[in-house]
């Protein structure tokens, strides 16, 4: 089993910076792949990027490339998700994700497990 919770989420201002934090226990966690996705008020859940086991890679999707960035310290078992720049498009409850493998994808089924999620709410 994998546990997964995720903090740090709350109500900042368009153009602030917030970032999440997503602390992971259980076997074979330090190896897997993490992602992070979310979802806003009336829409399914979208990948918002990934970071492979080693910490070595990360990837996003093109709404959040620039602005956004995954970070882990495996030491901690913790994965991050920095936010800056953000925008009132980026409210929605953010879930952190365990996946099957080491490298993983932008697919919600290559992920076994998943935290409970956090609000972020950017206001104008």
């Amino acid at each position: 089993q994998v546990q997964l919770v995720e903090s740090g989420g709350g109500l900042v201002q368009a153009g602030g910076s917030l970032r999440l934090s997503c602390g992971f226990s259980g076997r074979t966690s330090s190896r897997r792949a993490m992602g992070w996705f979310r979802q806003a008020p009336g829409k399914e859940r979208e990948f918002v990027g990934r970071i492979t086991g080693s910490g070595g890679n990360a990837y996003y999707t093109d709404s959040v490339q620039g602005r956004f960035t995954i970070s882990r310290d495996n030491a901690k078992n913790t994965v991050y998700l920095q936010m800056d720049s953000l925008k009132v498009e980026d409210t929605a409850v953010y879930f952190c994700a365990a996946g099957r493998g080491s490298f993983g994808d932008e697919r919600e089924g290559e992920y076994d497990y998943w935290g409970q999620g956090t609000q972020v709410t950017v206001s104008s």
